[in-house]
């Protein structure tokens, strides 16, 4: 499942409303917040594959949302789209030079920023930049962070975890759903660092191992946490009967059948 979250900061609720629907019918799902507060809250908790964020918010301007977006590890490099005003040229500039991937201004034709949104994703995945089919950086930029955190001499460690019997579940279900499932894991390893992380906590992907850069005082927590809740959410990928078997059976029509239990995340 393709990451097809877009997070919203406007506080008119009537561009918010047109928003929502149109991108609907686009196969997208917008997520709103109208403060920039929230708006920070919402891209920490509810992973988005971009953000569209104006420049007059009733509590924090849309600059100093930006810069606390990207001032958070878990969500630098999303890509971020400005709403301005026709006259607002040196808010345009300033917000590229906060590291923006494109501004549009207002009244805007909806047509056109759903092209310029559907650029901006493709674009960050074309570039290698973010997996498809979780919306997390890529091992590129997962280096680049490291390579960041080294320079600034931070603490942290790097934990990977895989999934066990990924591959068997890919084999017998499909890789649509196979997909399915990295996408939900990399919802819950979100989830449980809006909740127990901190905004120092990073989240990439190698190939199919889930990498987090983290305070090495928070890095067991963390693990145990993520762990646990995936372990005990993968239940539904599979059927009932599966279920009950506590796994499936791979290669069951050849002289070597093979029992591979219920997929879990483990520390690798």
């Amino acid at each position: 499942m393709i990451n097809n979250r877009l997070l919203l900061i406007e506080d008119d609720h009537d561009i918010a409303d047109m928003l929502a629907t149109y991108f609907s019918t686009h196969h997208y799902v917008l997520l709103h917040a109208d403060t920039g507060r929230a708006g920070v809250e919402m891209a920490l908790s509810q992973p988005p594959a971009l953000i569209l964020l104006d420049v007059m918010l009733p509590d924090i301007d849309g600059f100093r949302v930006c810069q606390q977006i990207r001032q958070l590890s878990v969500r630098r490099y999303v890509p971020i789209i400005f709403l301005t005003h026709r006259h607002e040229r040196a808010n345009k500039m300033r917000g590229l030079a906060l590291a923006a991937d494109d501004y549009i201004t207002k009244p805007f034709d909806v047509d056109e920023l759903r092209l310029r949104v559907q650029s901006a994703i493709q674009r960050a995945n074309r570039t290698s930049q973010h997996d498809v089919r979780t919306g997390l950086p890529t091992w590129t930029l997962v280096l680049e962070e490291i390579a960041r955190r080294q320079k600034a001499n931070l603490s942290f460690v790097q934990v990977r975890l895989a999934l066990t019997g990924f591959h068997a579940y890919s084999e017998i279900y499909g890789f649509l759903a196979a997909d399915d499932v990295l996408s939900f894991t990399a919802q819950v390893i979100h989830e449980v660092i809006a909740r127990e992380g901190s905004p120092r906590d990073f989240v990439g992907i190698d190939d199919e191992q889930f990498v987090i850069l983290t305070p090495p005082a928070q890095a067991r927590r963390l693990i145990d946490g993520i762990i646990h809740a995936f372990n005990e959410g993968v239940k539904p990928f599979y059927s009932f009967q599966d279920i009950e078997h506590g796994g499936l059976t791979v290669n069951a029509s050849t002289a070597a059948p093979e029992f591979v239990p219920l997929m879990q995340l483990k520390a690798v």
